[in-house]
């Protein structure tokens, strides 16, 4: 116990002793603890910002009928949506169902008439796009008379907000109400997407569907797996990954993570030079010291133990304040980039504040400079 406390003493003493250099390094420690955890929280929350964008672009997994000629017309029954396992360690998937098919269109006020694709979907959205204002998209359950014209099938027929539109099929009619108008740039605006069942009725298909559109969260690998359990568990259609999506994630995600690890051991390894060369300079400043504690027996050991502590208190208190500022700067950085702040990662902090005291203490390198001082050579002035 008396050693210990001795220990100590001598520590806080050296912790007061070069206050100027040691708040030098106490800040570069910080800085680079700081950096550090802002780079580590946003590549972490990366992946789940990547994984949110892309599925923003529609589903990334689809599955259609394996064999138009033994199904009818070549759909799927409806209950095989219900077969989907929707919950999963990365997160809910979400699922839709699509009837397709062509029909003549027609305006009931004016009469311009036309054939199109018709899409039943469930759910219908309802997207309003309008110049200068961001997308908007609302799920109605509820509403089978309305409908969401493309917007070049809206320009053919001179379809205007609320006009009564006529679909048929043979003998089959439907009609409907124009709610809203969508413009994606690809197929969509040459389509007119209305409620399942009033498609169900209309190709007189009751309880068929054409596609199962799924957006799947999780890793490209976790994805592959996912599809590989659909695949058995719905036999009766084909699962297609939408490679494009779940590829085109996986590079983006490889490449951001590969350039933030490469900074964060930059990062790493410029703070410890800053503090191996403030710890330099405290050595040739602290010779008379050790000559003194050794002339007193002090073993070699234990007068470097001193200096180790020294360097693992700096590193902790820098990691400490840094890493809690880092995660906040990231929070910001996120928000200035993605549009939404980062989310804080607690599993950050931690390996920031450990990856800041291994520096410190890697950096304290020329402190054991001090061990091969004789104090003789130091009270006669040699050393």
């Amino acid at each position: 116990m008396p050693d210990r406390k001795m220990f100590w003493r001598v520590v806080r003493r050296l912790l007061a002793a070069n206050r100027g250099r040691l708040f030098v390094i106490l800040l570069a420690l910080s800085a680079g603890a700081a950096i550090t955890a802002a780079l580590l929280n946003l590549q972490i929350d990366a992946e789940r910002r990547l994984t949110t964008e892309f599925r923003a672009f529609g589903p990334n997994v689809v599955l259609v009928p394996k064999d138009s000629s033994s199904t009818a017309s070549g759909t799927l029954p409806e209950s095989a949506a219900r077969s989907v396992p929707i919950h999963l360690p990365s997160g809910e998937v979400r699922v839709s169902s699509a009837l397709y098919l062509i029909a003549d269109v027609s305006v009931h006020s004016s009469g311009k008439a036309t054939s199109a694709v018709v899409g039943g979907l469930n759910p219908l959205a309802f997207v309003t796009i309008s110049p200068g204002s961001p997308n908007r998209t609302e799920a109605n359950h509820s509403t089978e008379n309305v409908c969401v014209l493309g917007v070049r099938v809206a320009r053919q027929l001179n379809a205007q907000q609320d006009a009564e539109l006529v679909l048929s099929v043979s003998s089959r009619r439907e009609s409907c109400r124009a709610a809203s108008f969508k413009e994606t740039g690809g197929p969509e605006d040459d389509r007119i997407e209305i409620s399942l069942r009033a498609a169900q009725r209309l190709a007189d298909l009751p309880s068929r569907i054409s596609t199962i559109e799924l957006r799947v969260p999780g890793t490209p690998d976790a994805i592959q797996s996912y599809v590989a359990d659909l695949q058995r568990r719905i036999p009766e259609a084909d699962v297609r990954p939408i490679r494009q999506f779940t590829q085109g994630e996986a590079t983006i995600y490889s490449r951001i993570s590969g350039i933030l690890s490469a900074t964060v051991g930059l990062v790493l390894v410029l703070t410890g030079l800053c503090v191996m060369a403030a710890m330099t300079n405290v050595a040739m400043e602290r010779r008379n010291d050790v000559g003194l504690m050794k002339a007193i027996g002090g073993a070699t050991r234990r007068v470097l133990r001193l200096f180790l502590a020294e360097a693992a208190i700096l590193g902790l208190t820098g990691g400490v304040l840094g890493a809690a500022i880092g995660i906040l700067l990231s929070m910001w950085l996120g928000k200035a980039v993605f549009g939404v702040a980062a989310q804080p990662r607690l599993i950050v902090y931690p390996v920031a504040v450990a990856l800041t005291i291994v520096v410190a203490i890697a950096s304290a390198y020329p402190l054991r400079r001090l061990a091969n001082i004789r104090p003789a050579s130091v009270f006669r002035g040699e050393a």
